[in-house]
């Protein structure tokens, strides 16, 4: 007989956690209801996490830095991201890592901030002081560093199309008229 995988360690409610995720800071963050984080996923809260409602982090994907993160409902992060809401800008004075103190470090952080059914593609990269509108996807390998129109199709900063709004909004509709049991995954049954 297969053994049944433990999705949540930490007893959330409504909350799908895979055993090899590693959550640091948990009493910083704040859950949605049927969030699922994938196993070899790292979150270093140091600062404040708000997640949604039905939001997904991805298997190896991070969120380090210590700045503050909010992802609204149905937002999601693909495999491999990192969520970067603070880091050393070496423009400045700073030099070294987290093995010096701060004094000389120029760290930056900041919030990040992803809007509803926004989507954030495999293997991409937001950096500090961004926000996503809603809607918004990210294509696979992007690297992230100004905020994003809602609704569109970018590659890194770039806009190359526009994501069908009414289309999801339609779909969204019809999520919403089905019974609760109807709308969530199989992991929540």
């Amino acid at each position: 007989m297969r053994k049944k995988r433990r999705l949540n360690p930490f007893g959330i409610p409504d909350v799908k956690i895979f055993e090899t995720a590693k959550i640091i800071g948990i009493e910083n963050i704040t859950f949605g209801k049927f969030d699922m984080i994938d196993d070899f996923v790292l979150i270093y809260a140091k600062g404040k996490i708000r997640l949604g409602d039905y939001v997904h982090l991805s298997s190896f994907t991070s969120i380090i830095g210590g700045g503050e993160l909010i992802m609204e409902d149905f937002s999601g992060i693909a495999a491999g991201c990192r969520i970067v809401t603070g880091t050393d800008d070496y423009k400045g004075f700073g030099f070294g890592n987290p093995c010096v103190d701060a004094k000389f470090r120029n760290l930056q952080s900041g919030k990040i901030h992803i809007g509803r059914f926004s989507v954030i593609g495999s293997n991409s990269v937001i950096l500090p002081n961004v926000t996503i509108g809603e809607g918004a996807t990210v294509g696979a390998g992007s690297v992230v560093t100004k905020d994003l129109e809602p609704w569109g199709v970018y590659v890194g900063n770039k806009k190359i199309g526009e994501r069908d709004k009414n289309g999801v909004l339609e779909n969204y509709a019809d999520f919403l008229s089905m019974p609760e049991q109807e709308r969530v995954s199989a992991y929540f049954v």
